[in-house]
């Protein structure tokens, strides 16, 4: 870490502890970053100099060429120049892009060749692309392609759709993948609106996180406009076999043919949820609400971009019980989309806040019992995650100085995010702290902020107007110290207290399997009855808990998921043939992640965990490969 990254982190740190974060700012000696920026603002995976030269508006013609699984792209750049900042290059931040043209306008009509140096590939940051530009220069037009192992695109053949009759091309974005498929200033600090040309075969469908007209005919030549300015991550783009069905007047779910009508049923309730989420914290702001289900590839459970949600197809269980996780990407719409996280290290604020709104979402849609059921899953899976991580990794401000960004994509940000938002309503109560988050939405519409900034925030608008109420939480303590306070809220559930006395019960022998009401249980109450049972289990229970449930069979992926793991603990081998298959077919790293953990434990289970990977991994998408390696690594 340089001097300039340490004094500014020194300055948001000392901001924290002394909760005097007013107007905290440094400037860089170097002049490469804002000219005056928040403390602890830097964004350390970027190449870019935004404090120099913005990018304001990207627009794009793409050409996505299946045969040779790449992207040849024209970006236009609009750019705004700080003051006194008319010599300063342009600097855009690429991985693994071939650039053939770059060009620059004064008028946004006449482009000329100019000067560019594309430097150095680092292993996750990529290549800078630096731009000499006329001192008039407005715009940049850069011409280039893609690689075919692009980190941020997924290449599907038919045969790995759900259709298996057209190829399918997915994005995903997030944290730093943008740079492998749009030269940009792949910053989330750096906001932009955007349009789009996508030109693709006629046989498919192209869609895109904008604008998009579900009526729009099959013919390879689409528009797409983005009026709200976004961070790069949120850029998306999906080509496929995909049909539409509406939701309700402002939502609707895109997905393959086959797919499309029992993804429809399942997220009937998402016109509601929009509607209940704008009652909390203020009105939606991005006009429409629709979900694209994507192969089962998709490396994640969902990609909040906005007005297009990407979302897994795992969780389609046909009861509605797992979209939570819809819930969730909906409550982007607020904290994430709308306020963003200014750096990776800042990552809690976007999924901290994104995962208590997604317990009130589903309190307000489905009752207080279903959050309750929720949060204690949630809170028996992140302390489970703490137990597992380095101790710089159970810290909500990470330092990811050096590394890559999704190295902090862990539970910590979002679980225990969510545990003190928790603490801060508990203890101010819900009135003042709705108040509050509606004003936090509005104040900060459509920026991104630092945590100093959010502390600096908190502080003047809530935590000053009571400091006894202040004293018993401890912010600094939350935010810089690795673990979970003692302070930190407990949730119950009265529907898994009676499930656990059930396992108790079974296990002891003092009640047959049969006599368990289990047929109206939830996908909550299946994984705490589950999890309540010892590990391992003899063989002749796991036996028995199959013949009676089924659970070798069952087609709901977190149940299925949890019932696979129980089975490599306990060697239950008439799993085998689902195990096998499972990993195969699902790419998402939640599910499959624990299972080769699980199995690489014992030296008969790795050698089965490296013939299931030889199979899998071609399938699997390139963010689920770096994680499966690190895993398989001897």
């Amino acid at each position: 870490m340089g001097k300039t990254h340490l004094a500014i982190s020194l300055i948001g740190a000392i901001c924290l502890m002394t909760m005097n974060c007013q107007d905290q700012s440094v400037r860089a000696p170097d002049g490469s970053g804002d000219g005056l920026i928040a403390a602890d603002a830097r964004d350390l995976h970027s190449y870019s100099n935004p404090g120099q030269v913005r990018v304001k508006h990207a627009d794009l013609d793409l050409e996505v060429l299946f045969d040779r699984k790449v992207i040849k792209g024209i970006a236009t750049l609009r750019l705004e120049r700080a003051s006194g900042a008319s010599a300063a290059p342009l600097k855009l931040d690429t991985r693994g892009l071939t650039i053939n043209l770059v060009e620059a306008s004064s008028d946004g009509t006449v482009f000329l060749p100019v000067e560019f140096m594309l430097g150095d590939s680092d292993g996750f940051l990529g290549a800078p692309l630096e731009i000499k530009l006329p001192a008039e220069a407005a715009s940049a037009r850069i011409t280039y392609e893609t690689s075919p192992e692009a980190s941020g695109l997924q290449w599907l053949d038919p045969v790995q759709t759900a259709g298996r009759k057209h190829p399918y091309l997915f994005t995903q974005s997030q944290a730093i993948h943008s740079r492998s498929w749009i030269p940009l200033q792949d910053s989330p600090q750096v906001r932009i609106t955007y349009s789009a040309r996508v030109r693709t075969p006629p046989a498919v469908r192209a869609v895109m996180s904008a604008e998009n007209d579900p009526q729009s005919p099959r013919n390879g030549d689409y528009r797409f406009s983005m009026t709200q300015p976004i961070p790069s991550y949120l850029i998306a783009l999906a080509v496929g076999d995909i049909d539409f069905r509406p939701l309700g007047a402002r939502t609707g779910v895109y997905a393959e043919p086959s797919v499309v009508d029992a993804a429809a049923r399942e997220f009937a309730d998402t016109e509601r949820m929009v509607e209940a989420t704008e009652k909390l914290y203020g009105p939606y702001r991005w006009d429409r609400y629709d979900i694209l289900v994507l192969p089962p590839s998709f490396p994640i459970g969902g990609m909040e971009n906005p007005r297009l949600t990407f979302a897994t197809p795992t969780i389609i269980a046909g009861d509605r019980s797992l979209v939570s996780l819809i819930a969730h990407e909906l409550a982007h719409s607020w904290s994430g989309n709308l306020v963003t996280n200014a750096t990776w290290r800042d990552f809690w604020l976007n999924e901290g806040f994104t995962t208590y709104l997604e317990g009130r979402i589903i309190e307000a849609v489905y009752g207080r019992e279903r959050r309750e059921m929720e949060a204690v899953l949630g809170r028996q899976d992140l302390e489970r995650e703490l137990s597992q991580l380095d101790e710089r990794d159970r810290i909500l401000h990470v330092d990811l100085a050096g590394r890559d960004p999704d190295d902090g994509f862990t539970l910590v940000p979002y679980e225990k995010g969510a545990l003190l938002l928790r603490l801060i309503e508990e203890t101010y109560g819900r009135e003042r702290w709705d108040a509050f988050l509606r004003g936090y939405f509005d104040h900060f519409a459509f920026q991104s902020i630092t945590t100093a900034q959010f502390v600096a925030y908190l502080k003047k608008n809530l935590l000053d107007s009571d400091p006894q109420l202040a004293a018993r939480i401890r912010l600094e303590e939350w935010i810089e110290r690795p673990g979970l306070p003692e302070e930190a809220p407990k949730p119950a559930s009265d529907a898994f207290a009676e499930v656990a006395a059930a396992a108790d019960l079974w296990m002891r022998g003092e009640r047959k399997l049969a006599g368990i009401p289990a047929s109206g249980w939830t996908t909550q109450q299946w994984l705490h009855f589950l999890r309540s049972l010892p590990s391992p289990l003899p063989g002749e229970k796991m036996a028995e808990l199959d013949r009676a449930f089924g659970l070798t069979k069952t087609g709901n992926a977190e149940i299925a998921h949890q019932w696979l793991l129980m089975s490599i603990r306990s060697k239950y081998a008439a799993t085998d043939a689902r195990l096998e298959s499972y990993m195969v077919q699902i790419g998402r790293r939640k599910l499959i992640k624990p299972l080769y953990e699980e199995l690489i434990k014992t030296p008969e289970g790795r050698k089965r965990a490296e013939a299931i990977y030889a199979r899998a991994r071609p399938g699997y998408h390139p963010i689920t490969q770096t994680a499966i390696d690190a895993v398989m690594k001897p």
